[in-house]
Protein backbone atom coordinates (compact mmCIF):
# COMPACT_ATOMS: atom_id res chain seq x y z
CA UNK A 1 0.00 0.00 0.00
CA UNK A 2 1.21 3.65 -0.38
CA UNK A 3 1.35 5.33 2.42
CA UNK A 4 -1.18 8.11 2.67
CA UNK A 5 0.44 11.40 2.73
CA UNK A 6 -3.29 12.74 4.50
CA UNK A 7 -6.62 12.94 4.15
CA UNK A 8 -9.40 14.91 4.10
CA UNK A 9 -12.26 15.38 6.69
CA UNK A 10 -14.49 13.41 4.17
CA UNK A 11 -11.76 10.53 4.65
CA UNK A 12 -10.87 10.35 0.79
CA UNK A 13 -6.95 10.50 0.79
CA UNK A 14 -4.46 12.06 -1.08
CA UNK A 15 -6.94 15.60 -1.05
CA UNK A 16 -7.45 14.29 -4.45
CA UNK A 17 -11.40 14.69 -3.95
CA UNK A 18 -13.75 12.52 -6.00
CA UNK A 19 -12.74 11.12 -9.62
CA UNK A 20 -14.70 9.45 -12.34
CA UNK A 21 -12.17 8.08 -15.26
CA UNK A 22 -14.28 7.36 -18.03
CA UNK A 23 -12.81 4.87 -20.88
CA UNK A 24 -13.58 5.41 -24.55
CA UNK A 25 -12.75 2.92 -27.09
CA UNK A 26 -14.30 0.84 -29.89
CA UNK A 27 -14.67 -2.90 -28.91
CA UNK A 28 -11.29 -4.99 -28.09
CA UNK A 29 -9.38 -2.05 -27.44
CA UNK A 30 -8.66 -3.37 -24.13
CA UNK A 31 -10.84 -0.87 -21.91
CA UNK A 32 -11.67 -3.98 -19.42
CA UNK A 33 -8.18 -4.73 -18.88
CA UNK A 34 -7.00 -1.35 -18.34
CA UNK A 35 -10.09 -0.81 -15.92
CA UNK A 36 -9.32 -3.79 -13.96
CA UNK A 37 -5.71 -3.75 -13.39
CA UNK A 38 -6.32 0.36 -12.64
CA UNK A 39 -8.75 -0.75 -9.74
CA UNK A 40 -6.81 -3.32 -8.58
CA UNK A 41 -3.94 -0.86 -8.12
CA UNK A 42 -6.07 2.20 -6.43
CA UNK A 43 -7.66 -0.60 -3.91
CA UNK A 44 -3.90 -1.50 -2.92
CA UNK A 45 -2.75 1.89 -2.33
CA UNK A 46 -6.12 1.88 -0.51
CA UNK A 47 -8.57 4.10 -2.67
CA UNK A 48 -11.99 3.21 -2.01
CA UNK A 49 -12.10 2.54 -5.94
CA UNK A 50 -14.80 0.61 -8.14
CA UNK A 51 -14.98 -0.27 -12.22
CA UNK A 52 -18.53 0.46 -13.30
CA UNK A 53 -19.04 -1.76 -16.53
CA UNK A 54 -21.76 -0.43 -19.19
CA UNK A 55 -21.75 -4.04 -20.95
CA UNK A 56 -21.83 -5.88 -17.70
CA UNK A 57 -25.00 -4.12 -16.18
CA UNK A 58 -26.77 -4.64 -19.73
CA UNK A 59 -26.36 -8.33 -19.72
CA UNK A 60 -27.30 -8.05 -16.01
CA UNK A 61 -30.60 -6.23 -16.83
CA UNK A 62 -31.70 -7.02 -20.06
CA UNK A 63 -29.49 -10.36 -20.66
CA UNK A 64 -27.43 -12.03 -23.43
CA UNK A 65 -27.48 -9.91 -26.84
CA UNK A 66 -29.68 -12.66 -28.29
CA UNK A 67 -32.42 -10.89 -26.31
CA UNK A 68 -32.17 -7.45 -28.03
CA UNK A 69 -33.37 -5.84 -31.09
CA UNK A 70 -31.46 -6.15 -33.99
CA UNK A 71 -30.63 -2.79 -33.89
CA UNK A 72 -29.20 -2.02 -30.23
CA UNK A 73 -25.64 -2.46 -31.29
CA UNK A 74 -25.45 -0.75 -34.38
CA UNK A 75 -25.02 3.44 -34.08
CA UNK A 76 -27.68 5.88 -36.22
CA UNK A 77 -30.86 5.12 -36.76
CA UNK A 78 -32.78 3.11 -34.03
CA UNK A 79 -36.13 1.56 -33.17
CA UNK A 80 -38.13 3.36 -30.33
CA UNK A 81 -37.75 -0.38 -28.51
CA UNK A 82 -34.00 -0.10 -28.63
CA UNK A 83 -34.09 3.95 -27.62
CA UNK A 84 -35.91 2.86 -24.57
CA UNK A 85 -33.62 0.09 -23.37
CA UNK A 86 -30.22 2.11 -24.23
CA UNK A 87 -31.63 4.92 -22.42
CA UNK A 88 -32.81 2.57 -19.31
CA UNK A 89 -29.02 1.18 -19.28
CA UNK A 90 -27.50 4.63 -19.36
CA UNK A 91 -29.72 5.76 -16.75
CA UNK A 92 -29.34 2.24 -14.29
CA UNK A 93 -25.30 2.54 -15.10
CA UNK A 94 -24.98 6.14 -14.03
CA UNK A 95 -27.28 5.33 -10.74
CA UNK A 96 -24.84 3.27 -9.80
CA UNK A 97 -21.87 5.52 -10.28
CA UNK A 98 -24.06 8.38 -8.32
CA UNK A 99 -24.64 5.76 -5.46
CA UNK A 100 -20.90 4.26 -5.07
CA UNK A 101 -19.68 7.96 -4.81
CA UNK A 102 -22.62 8.79 -2.04
CA UNK A 103 -21.60 5.48 -0.08
CA UNK A 104 -17.76 7.20 0.44
CA UNK A 105 -16.40 6.13 -2.98
CA UNK A 106 -13.30 7.74 -4.64
CA UNK A 107 -12.79 6.52 -7.71
CA UNK A 108 -15.08 5.36 -10.18
CA UNK A 109 -13.94 3.71 -13.59
CA UNK A 110 -16.87 4.08 -16.19
CA UNK A 111 -16.10 0.65 -18.58
CA UNK A 112 -17.89 1.98 -21.48
CA UNK A 113 -17.11 2.98 -25.28
CA UNK A 114 -18.33 6.59 -25.14
CA UNK A 115 -17.21 6.77 -28.68
CA UNK A 116 -18.95 10.28 -29.60
CA UNK A 117 -18.01 13.55 -27.95
CA UNK A 118 -22.00 14.33 -27.31
CA UNK A 119 -21.92 10.92 -25.31
CA UNK A 120 -18.20 11.88 -23.36
CA UNK A 121 -19.94 16.16 -22.85
CA UNK A 122 -23.26 14.54 -21.60
CA UNK A 123 -21.62 12.49 -18.49
CA UNK A 124 -18.78 14.48 -18.06
CA UNK A 125 -21.01 17.83 -17.29
CA UNK A 126 -23.15 16.00 -15.18
CA UNK A 127 -20.67 15.01 -12.66
CA UNK A 128 -18.63 17.98 -12.89
CA UNK A 129 -21.36 19.98 -11.90
CA UNK A 130 -21.52 17.66 -8.39
CA UNK A 131 -17.84 19.05 -7.83
CA UNK A 132 -16.20 15.25 -9.25
CA UNK A 133 -12.95 15.63 -11.46
CA UNK A 134 -13.46 13.62 -14.73
CA UNK A 135 -10.67 12.27 -17.16
CA UNK A 136 -11.07 10.54 -20.21
CA UNK A 137 -9.27 7.38 -20.66
CA UNK A 138 -9.03 5.97 -24.81
CA UNK A 139 -7.89 3.20 -25.61
CA UNK A 140 -6.76 2.98 -29.24
CA UNK A 141 -5.47 -0.10 -30.98
CA UNK A 142 -4.01 -0.84 -34.32
CA UNK A 143 -2.32 -3.55 -34.03
CA UNK A 144 -4.88 -6.43 -35.21
CA UNK A 145 -2.86 -9.65 -33.18
CA UNK A 146 -3.95 -7.52 -30.29
CA UNK A 147 -7.63 -7.04 -31.43
CA UNK A 148 -8.15 -10.65 -32.58
CA UNK A 149 -6.89 -12.00 -29.29
CA UNK A 150 -8.97 -9.79 -27.26
CA UNK A 151 -11.81 -10.89 -29.09
CA UNK A 152 -10.95 -14.65 -28.83
CA UNK A 153 -9.73 -14.52 -25.12
CA UNK A 154 -12.29 -11.58 -23.51
CA UNK A 155 -15.39 -11.20 -25.73
CA UNK A 156 -16.01 -14.92 -27.50
CA UNK A 157 -13.92 -17.41 -24.89
CA UNK A 158 -14.63 -15.83 -21.81
CA UNK A 159 -15.00 -18.43 -18.98
CA UNK A 160 -18.79 -17.88 -17.16
CA UNK A 161 -17.72 -18.59 -13.84
CA UNK A 162 -15.13 -17.20 -11.88
CA UNK A 163 -13.88 -18.55 -8.54
CA UNK A 164 -13.53 -15.48 -6.09
CA UNK A 165 -11.03 -15.89 -3.39
CA UNK A 166 -10.46 -14.95 0.45
CA UNK A 167 -8.21 -16.10 3.09
CA UNK A 168 -11.17 -17.95 4.85
CA UNK A 169 -12.82 -19.83 2.18
CA UNK A 170 -12.66 -20.87 -1.96
CA UNK A 171 -15.77 -20.28 -3.65
CA UNK A 172 -17.35 -19.83 -7.27
CA UNK A 173 -18.89 -16.74 -7.91
CA UNK A 174 -20.79 -16.38 -11.40
CA UNK A 175 -19.12 -13.13 -13.32
CA UNK A 176 -21.12 -12.92 -16.57
CA UNK A 177 -22.71 -14.72 -18.85
CA UNK A 178 -21.17 -15.79 -22.21
CA UNK A 179 -22.57 -14.08 -25.48
CA UNK A 180 -21.82 -16.46 -28.00
CA UNK A 181 -22.26 -19.47 -25.84
CA UNK A 182 -23.77 -21.42 -28.62
CA UNK A 183 -22.52 -19.99 -31.17
CA UNK A 184 -19.56 -21.57 -33.70
CA UNK A 185 -16.14 -19.56 -32.59
CA UNK A 186 -15.37 -18.73 -36.50
CA UNK A 187 -19.01 -17.07 -37.13
CA UNK A 188 -18.69 -15.32 -33.30
CA UNK A 189 -15.39 -13.66 -33.98
CA UNK A 190 -16.72 -12.73 -37.81
CA UNK A 191 -20.13 -11.26 -36.07
CA UNK A 192 -17.97 -9.40 -33.38
CA UNK A 193 -16.14 -7.55 -36.08
CA UNK A 194 -18.98 -6.42 -38.09
CA UNK A 195 -19.85 -4.59 -34.80
CA UNK A 196 -16.57 -3.02 -34.31
CA UNK A 197 -16.90 -2.32 -38.31
CA UNK A 198 -20.28 -0.19 -37.88
CA UNK A 199 -18.73 0.99 -34.44
CA UNK A 200 -15.96 2.68 -36.82
CA UNK A 201 -18.02 4.48 -38.52
CA UNK A 202 -19.14 6.46 -35.93
CA UNK A 203 -16.27 6.59 -33.57
CA UNK A 204 -14.99 10.11 -32.49
CA UNK A 205 -11.28 9.62 -31.19
CA UNK A 206 -11.12 12.03 -28.15
CA UNK A 207 -9.31 15.35 -29.57
CA UNK A 208 -11.35 18.09 -27.41
CA UNK A 209 -9.42 19.66 -24.42
CA UNK A 210 -12.48 20.08 -22.55
CA UNK A 211 -11.80 17.29 -20.02
CA UNK A 212 -8.65 15.87 -19.14
CA UNK A 213 -7.39 13.07 -20.84
CA UNK A 214 -4.93 9.96 -20.96
CA UNK A 215 -4.38 8.22 -24.18
CA UNK A 216 -3.30 4.57 -24.26
CA UNK A 217 -2.24 3.15 -27.82
CA UNK A 218 -1.85 -0.85 -27.72
CA UNK A 219 -2.69 -1.49 -24.74
CA UNK A 220 1.16 0.42 -22.97
CA UNK A 221 2.84 0.64 -26.27
CA UNK A 222 2.69 4.56 -26.04
CA UNK A 223 0.69 7.15 -23.69
CA UNK A 224 -0.12 10.67 -24.28
CA UNK A 225 -1.67 12.18 -21.08
CA UNK A 226 -3.41 16.30 -21.81
CA UNK A 227 -4.05 18.53 -18.48
CA UNK A 228 -3.57 15.45 -15.72
CA UNK A 229 -3.01 17.57 -12.55
CA UNK A 230 -2.97 16.07 -8.80
CA UNK A 231 -1.15 13.58 -6.98
CA UNK A 232 -3.37 10.78 -7.00
CA UNK A 233 -4.55 11.28 -10.98
CA UNK A 234 -0.61 11.12 -11.17
CA UNK A 235 -0.27 8.00 -9.57
CA UNK A 236 -2.95 6.98 -12.39
CA UNK A 237 -0.66 7.53 -15.33
CA UNK A 238 2.43 6.67 -13.75
CA UNK A 239 0.56 2.84 -13.15
CA UNK A 240 -0.92 3.09 -16.38
CA UNK A 241 2.80 3.67 -17.98
CA UNK A 242 3.98 0.39 -17.24
CA UNK A 243 0.93 -2.32 -17.91
CA UNK A 244 0.32 -4.40 -20.72
CA UNK A 245 -1.86 -7.43 -21.86
CA UNK A 246 0.50 -9.62 -23.20
CA UNK A 247 -0.63 -13.34 -22.13
CA UNK A 248 1.87 -14.94 -19.26
CA UNK A 249 1.93 -16.45 -16.30
CA UNK A 250 2.99 -16.16 -12.69
CA UNK A 251 3.98 -18.67 -10.38
CA UNK A 252 5.44 -18.86 -6.64
CA UNK A 253 7.05 -21.15 -4.59
CA UNK A 254 8.93 -20.53 -1.23
CA UNK A 255 12.30 -20.88 -0.82
CA UNK A 256 14.01 -24.27 0.52
CA UNK A 257 14.64 -25.19 3.89
CA UNK A 258 17.40 -23.91 5.20
CA UNK A 259 20.13 -25.20 7.80
CA UNK A 260 18.59 -22.10 10.58
CA UNK A 261 14.61 -22.23 9.98
CA UNK A 262 13.92 -20.01 13.11
CA UNK A 263 16.35 -17.25 12.73
CA UNK A 264 16.04 -14.13 10.22
CA UNK A 265 19.51 -12.40 11.67
CA UNK A 266 21.18 -15.85 10.51
CA UNK A 267 20.41 -15.32 6.50
CA UNK A 268 21.76 -19.04 6.56
CA UNK A 269 21.97 -21.38 3.23
CA UNK A 270 19.72 -24.42 2.20
CA UNK A 271 20.14 -27.63 4.24
CA UNK A 272 20.94 -30.94 1.92
CA UNK A 273 17.01 -31.21 2.15
CA UNK A 274 16.38 -27.32 0.67
CA UNK A 275 19.06 -28.41 -2.21
CA UNK A 276 17.14 -31.29 -2.59
CA UNK A 277 13.82 -29.30 -2.93
CA UNK A 278 15.54 -26.70 -5.11
CA UNK A 279 15.84 -29.37 -7.76
CA UNK A 280 12.68 -30.67 -7.70
CA UNK A 281 11.27 -27.33 -7.73
CA UNK A 282 12.88 -26.58 -10.84
CA UNK A 283 11.89 -29.68 -12.38
CA UNK A 284 8.38 -29.19 -12.08
CA UNK A 285 8.14 -25.60 -12.86
CA UNK A 286 9.88 -26.48 -16.24
CA UNK A 287 7.62 -29.31 -16.84
CA UNK A 288 4.53 -27.50 -16.15
CA UNK A 289 5.46 -24.95 -17.60
CA UNK A 290 6.65 -26.40 -21.33
CA UNK A 291 2.90 -28.35 -21.12
CA UNK A 292 1.12 -24.94 -20.71
CA UNK A 293 3.23 -23.36 -23.65
CA UNK A 294 2.78 -26.11 -26.04
CA UNK A 295 -1.24 -26.10 -25.45
CA UNK A 296 -1.55 -22.46 -26.06
CA UNK A 297 1.29 -23.62 -29.74
CA UNK A 298 4.35 -21.92 -27.99
CA UNK A 299 7.42 -23.65 -28.54
CA UNK A 300 9.00 -23.64 -24.65
CA UNK A 301 12.27 -23.46 -25.95
CA UNK A 302 11.26 -19.76 -27.46
CA UNK A 303 9.98 -18.19 -24.00
CA UNK A 304 12.28 -16.88 -21.38
CA UNK A 305 11.88 -17.91 -18.12
CA UNK A 306 12.23 -14.55 -15.48
CA UNK A 307 12.95 -15.60 -11.83
CA UNK A 308 12.86 -13.60 -9.48
CA UNK A 309 13.98 -13.68 -5.68
CA UNK A 310 15.47 -12.07 -2.46
CA UNK A 311 18.75 -11.13 -1.48
CA UNK A 312 18.86 -14.06 1.23
CA UNK A 313 20.51 -17.23 0.61
CA UNK A 314 17.81 -19.52 0.57
CA UNK A 315 15.70 -17.61 -1.42
CA UNK A 316 18.20 -16.91 -3.72
CA UNK A 317 20.20 -20.22 -4.09
CA UNK A 318 16.54 -22.05 -4.31
CA UNK A 319 17.13 -20.59 -7.99
CA UNK A 320 20.31 -21.76 -8.82
CA UNK A 321 19.53 -25.34 -10.27
CA UNK A 322 17.34 -23.20 -12.96
CA UNK A 323 20.77 -22.01 -14.08
CA UNK A 324 22.77 -25.46 -14.95
CA UNK A 325 22.20 -28.86 -16.28
CA UNK A 326 21.51 -31.33 -13.92
CA UNK A 327 22.22 -35.25 -14.31
CA UNK A 328 18.66 -36.20 -15.09
CA UNK A 329 18.38 -33.50 -17.68
CA UNK A 330 17.88 -34.56 -21.30
CA UNK A 331 17.69 -31.12 -22.78
CA UNK A 332 19.81 -28.16 -22.58
CA UNK A 333 19.15 -25.28 -20.15
CA UNK A 334 15.67 -22.90 -20.91
CA UNK A 335 16.35 -19.21 -21.58
CA UNK A 336 16.10 -18.01 -17.48
CA UNK A 337 17.11 -15.13 -16.35
CA UNK A 338 17.32 -14.71 -12.35
CA UNK A 339 17.26 -11.20 -10.44
CA UNK A 340 17.75 -10.86 -7.29
CA UNK A 341 15.51 -8.01 -5.56
CA UNK A 342 16.25 -6.80 -1.98
CA UNK A 343 12.67 -5.34 -1.86
CA UNK A 344 11.25 -8.82 -1.51
CA UNK A 345 13.39 -9.93 1.82
CA UNK A 346 10.80 -11.57 4.53
CA UNK A 347 8.98 -9.33 6.93
CA UNK A 348 11.54 -8.51 9.61
CA UNK A 349 10.43 -9.46 13.27
CA UNK A 350 12.29 -7.52 15.18
CA UNK A 351 12.94 -8.58 19.02
CA UNK A 352 10.32 -11.35 18.43
CA UNK A 353 13.40 -13.31 16.29
CA UNK A 354 13.29 -16.81 16.94
CA UNK A 355 10.66 -16.87 20.00
CA UNK A 356 7.85 -19.45 19.61
CA UNK A 357 4.41 -18.04 20.35
CA UNK A 358 4.35 -18.90 24.02
CA UNK A 359 7.36 -17.10 24.81
CA UNK A 360 5.98 -14.17 23.29
CA UNK A 361 3.19 -14.39 25.25
CA UNK A 362 5.24 -14.41 27.87
CA UNK A 363 7.76 -11.91 27.37
CA UNK A 364 5.75 -9.48 25.48
CA UNK A 365 2.09 -9.83 27.00
CA UNK A 366 1.17 -6.60 26.05
CA UNK A 367 2.29 -6.42 22.49
CA UNK A 368 1.09 -10.37 21.66
CA UNK A 369 -2.37 -9.03 22.58
CA UNK A 370 -2.09 -5.86 20.33
CA UNK A 371 -0.72 -8.29 17.51
CA UNK A 372 -3.43 -10.77 17.65
CA UNK A 373 -6.38 -7.89 17.21
CA UNK A 374 -4.68 -6.48 14.40
CA UNK A 375 -2.14 -8.79 12.52
CA UNK A 376 -2.25 -6.86 9.18
CA UNK A 377 -1.50 -3.26 11.16
CA UNK A 378 0.74 -3.71 14.13
CA UNK A 379 4.53 -3.92 14.79
CA UNK A 380 6.04 -5.62 16.79
CA UNK A 381 9.39 -3.95 18.49
CA UNK A 382 12.03 -2.84 16.12
CA UNK A 383 9.40 -5.09 13.68
CA UNK A 384 8.45 -4.07 10.14
CA UNK A 385 4.36 -5.10 10.09
CA UNK A 386 2.10 -5.84 6.95
CA UNK A 387 1.63 -2.88 6.19
CA UNK A 388 5.24 -1.78 6.55
CA UNK A 389 5.95 -4.51 4.10
CA UNK A 390 2.85 -3.61 1.43
CA UNK A 391 4.54 -0.30 1.35
CA UNK A 392 7.81 -1.69 0.56
CA UNK A 393 6.97 -3.94 -1.76
CA UNK A 394 5.11 -1.06 -4.17
CA UNK A 395 8.10 -1.17 -6.63
CA UNK A 396 8.57 -4.62 -6.90
CA UNK A 397 4.90 -4.20 -8.16
CA UNK A 398 5.04 -1.92 -11.00
CA UNK A 399 7.52 -4.32 -11.51
CA UNK A 400 5.62 -7.02 -11.89
CA UNK A 401 3.28 -5.47 -13.80
CA UNK A 402 5.57 -4.68 -16.41
CA UNK A 403 7.15 -7.81 -16.91
CA UNK A 404 6.25 -9.49 -20.38
CA UNK A 405 7.60 -12.74 -19.74
CA UNK A 406 6.55 -16.06 -17.68
CA UNK A 407 7.76 -15.33 -14.19
CA UNK A 408 8.51 -17.60 -11.03
CA UNK A 409 9.05 -15.87 -7.81
CA UNK A 410 10.85 -17.79 -5.13
CA UNK A 411 10.15 -15.84 -2.16
CA UNK A 412 9.38 -16.06 1.61
CA UNK A 413 5.83 -16.80 2.60
CA UNK A 414 5.61 -13.12 4.15
CA UNK A 415 6.11 -11.74 0.28
CA UNK A 416 4.30 -14.29 -1.51
CA UNK A 417 0.95 -13.31 0.32
CA UNK A 418 1.25 -9.51 -0.41
CA UNK A 419 1.70 -9.93 -3.47
CA UNK A 420 -0.93 -12.54 -3.75
CA UNK A 421 -3.32 -10.09 -1.63
CA UNK A 422 -2.43 -7.52 -4.75
CA UNK A 423 -3.17 -9.78 -7.54
CA UNK A 424 -6.19 -11.44 -6.58
CA UNK A 425 -7.97 -8.52 -5.04
CA UNK A 426 -7.98 -9.40 -0.87
CA UNK A 427 -8.66 -6.71 1.55
CA UNK A 428 -5.59 -5.49 3.52
CA UNK A 429 -7.11 -7.45 6.76
CA UNK A 430 -6.45 -10.65 5.32
CA UNK A 431 -2.96 -10.93 3.92
CA UNK A 432 -1.86 -12.02 7.18
CA UNK A 433 -4.15 -15.27 7.06
CA UNK A 434 -3.15 -16.54 3.65
CA UNK A 435 -1.36 -19.73 3.69
CA UNK A 436 1.89 -20.37 1.50
CA UNK A 437 2.91 -23.85 1.99
CA UNK A 438 6.46 -25.19 1.34
CA UNK A 439 6.24 -27.87 -1.57
CA UNK A 440 3.31 -26.19 -3.48
CA UNK A 441 3.79 -24.20 -6.57
CA UNK A 442 1.15 -21.32 -6.98
CA UNK A 443 0.40 -20.66 -10.53
CA UNK A 444 -1.56 -17.27 -11.99
CA UNK A 445 -2.63 -16.34 -15.29
CA UNK A 446 -3.96 -12.52 -15.66
CA UNK A 447 -6.97 -12.20 -17.22
CA UNK A 448 -8.90 -8.98 -18.55
CA UNK A 449 -11.42 -9.62 -16.29
CA UNK A 450 -8.87 -10.67 -13.08
CA UNK A 451 -6.95 -13.31 -12.07
CA UNK A 452 -6.93 -17.67 -12.39
CA UNK A 453 -5.26 -19.33 -9.94
CA UNK A 454 -4.09 -22.69 -9.50
CA UNK A 455 -2.03 -24.60 -6.88
CA UNK A 456 -0.27 -27.69 -7.12
CA UNK A 457 1.96 -29.90 -4.86
CA UNK A 458 5.25 -30.96 -5.40
CA UNK A 459 6.80 -31.80 -2.45
CA UNK A 460 6.48 -33.49 0.78
CA UNK A 461 10.30 -33.54 1.77
CA UNK A 462 11.75 -32.16 5.53
CA UNK A 463 10.83 -28.28 5.60
CA UNK A 464 7.03 -29.31 5.28
CA UNK A 465 5.69 -29.83 8.44
CA UNK A 466 2.09 -31.58 8.65
CA UNK A 467 0.71 -28.55 10.20
CA UNK A 468 2.90 -26.42 7.86
CA UNK A 469 3.93 -24.40 10.18
CA UNK A 470 7.52 -23.74 12.40
CA UNK A 471 6.79 -22.26 15.94
CA UNK A 472 10.19 -20.41 15.86
CA UNK A 473 8.91 -18.18 13.33
CA UNK A 474 5.13 -17.66 13.71
CA UNK A 475 5.72 -13.83 12.74
CA UNK A 476 6.40 -14.45 9.09
CA UNK A 477 4.22 -17.48 8.57
CA UNK A 478 1.42 -16.33 10.92
CA UNK A 479 -1.25 -18.00 8.97
CA UNK A 480 0.55 -21.21 9.51
CA UNK A 481 -0.21 -21.03 13.42
CA UNK A 482 -4.16 -19.48 12.70
CA UNK A 483 -6.48 -22.11 13.16
CA UNK A 484 -9.83 -21.87 11.51
CA UNK A 485 -7.78 -20.76 8.25
CA UNK A 486 -8.73 -23.32 5.12
CA UNK A 487 -6.09 -24.04 2.37
CA UNK A 488 -7.52 -26.02 -0.83
CA UNK A 489 -6.32 -29.70 -0.95
CA UNK A 490 -3.47 -29.25 -3.78
CA UNK A 491 -3.07 -32.44 -5.37
CA UNK A 492 0.35 -33.94 -6.95
CA UNK A 493 -0.48 -34.39 -10.05
CA UNK A 494 -4.18 -32.42 -10.48
CA UNK A 495 -4.81 -29.13 -9.69
CA UNK A 496 -6.82 -26.75 -6.91
CA UNK A 497 -8.46 -23.76 -7.29
CA UNK A 498 -6.80 -20.91 -5.53
CA UNK A 499 -8.75 -17.91 -6.71
CA UNK A 500 -9.89 -15.50 -9.62
CA UNK A 501 -11.56 -12.11 -9.59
Amino acid sequence: MVAPLYTTASGLLFHAGKILVCTVGLPARGKTHVSRALERYLRWTGVKTTVISLGDYRRKVLGSAQKLPPDYFTLGEKSEETIKLREKVLQGCEQQIWDFFNAGGQVVIYDANNGTRERRNAVAEKFDKAGIHVIMLENSCDNEEIIMANIRSVKISSPDVSIRCSAHQWQRDLRRPRQYRSWDPERAVQDYLNRIKDHELHYEPVEETTWPFIRIKNVGEKIMVNNVHGYLQSRIVFFLMNIHNRPRTIYFARSGQSLIEHSYKADSDLSPAGWEYAERLKEFVLDRRAKSLEQRGINPAERRLVIWSSARRRSHHTAWPFLTKGANDHAPPPKVKVLERPQMSEINPGVWDGLSPDQVRKYYPDEWERFVNDPYAYRAPRAESYHDLCVRLEPTLIELEREREDLLIIGHASVIRCILAYLIGLPASEIPAIEVARGDLIEVVPTSYGVYSQAHHFWDGPGRSASGKDEHNFYENYAEDTRGKRRPEAKADGASAVGRR
